[in-house]
């Protein structure tokens, strides 16, 4: 859930770019711009409009496109402004008109009347719908914070875990240097978008990209290694525990066993790797992030293995090489 309460005035301040800039502005109903959004929703007027409220959601953002602002035209010339007027003194967030159409000075009025917010943007209905519903996505996405390291490497988004000390930060480091990209280190947010995507980033956006290196101190990766070395948010697609060699543990040796770990509910891919002297961690962590590349894509290592063992058990070979050389004795 969401940490603290999501306004009207912290939609306009949000800082979009691109394909999801919604270039909101406020025309009318500032005194109402306090209001809670509270449903990840939106609705487009259309029953309201006509006087039909029995199922209105009063709760979401209300979309004003071509054809509600050019009903709204029509009750205006007919002069039947009460359901205009039931609508904007409802409880609603905000009311929003699209491709930068301007409601009459009186709907504009009878807003600033019951401190009801009119925005108006420049996008289109649709893709404004789009655009909203994605910010919403992210807003109302269930997170919580973990202790880590998140890298992106080959594309595919690592989540490193493991007890303080084991080397996390180290190992990071030099799959950075070998080109691979830093999203957090130390403490890492994850979010639930959508129900389906772990999507994970900087706990704190002004540091995320600085690392602590015992002996060395806090360094800032983007500075050292340039800005490809870093990037602002990345799925995690897969979690890797480091820990300390457990002479007793059995450890997986073919990759046949498929664990995971879980996350709001869902299932994401995990390695346990045991740290010892000698052993090249990065390269590891690199040829588990291209394995996971290929089970996507439908080929699984271990699976084939173990296919191409039974078959050569199967066709007898296995038998005349293990009887074969001892018959003789």
């Amino acid at each position: 859930m969401m940490e603290k309460n999501f306004t009207v005035l912290d939609l306009l301040d949000l800082e979009l770019h691109g394909q999801n800039a919604l270039d909101l502005r406020c025309i009318a109903g500032r005194k109402g711009l306090s209001r809670e959004l509270t449903i990840p929703d939106i609705n487009r007027p259309g029953l309201e409009l006509t006087g039909f409220f029995e199922a209105f959601d009063s709760a979401r953002v209300q979309l004003f496109g071509r054809g509600e602002s050019a009903y709204v035209e029509k009750l205006y010339s007919e002069r039947s402004l009460s359901s205009i007027e039931k609508l904007l003194s409802s409880p609603v967030p905000a009311v929003v008109f699209t491709h930068n159409l301007s409601p009459r000075e009186e709907f504009l009025q009878m807003a600033e009347k019951y401190s009801c917010p009119v925005l108006q943007t420049p996008v289109e209905s649709t893709e404004f719908s789009s655009r909203l519903i994605r910010v919403f996505s992210n807003i109302f996405a269930p997170k919580k914070t973990l202790h880590g390291v998140l890298l992106e490497v080959y594309g595919v988004g690592i989540l490193l875990t493991g007890h303080s000390g084991v080397g996390k930060s180290e190992c990071a480091l030099e799959l950075v240097e070998r080109g691979h990209r830093l999203v957090a280190d130390d403490i890492v947010e994850i979010r639930c978008v959508n129900g389906s995507t772990i999507m994970g980033q900087g706990a704190n956006k002004l540091i995320s990209h600085h690392m602590e290196i015992r002996g060395l101190g806090v360094i800032n990766v983007s500075r050292l290694y340039g800005i490809g070395s870093i990037r602002d948010q990345k799925e995690v697609q897969m979690v890797i525990h480091l820990e300390e060699w457990d002479s007793t543990k059995l450890y997986d040796r073919v990759g046949t066993d498929f664990q995971t770990v879980d996350m709001f509910g869902i299932k994401v891919p995990s390695l346990d790797i045991p740290v010892k002297p000698g052993r090249n961690i990065p390269i590891i962590i690199e040829a588990a992030a291209m394995n996971e590349r290929l089970k996507s894509m439908g080929y699984n290592s271990a699976r084939d293995f173990n296919q191409n063992v039974l078959k050569w058990i199967e066709t007898g070979e296995a038998q005349a090489a293990y009887y074969g050389s001892d018959d003789s004795y």
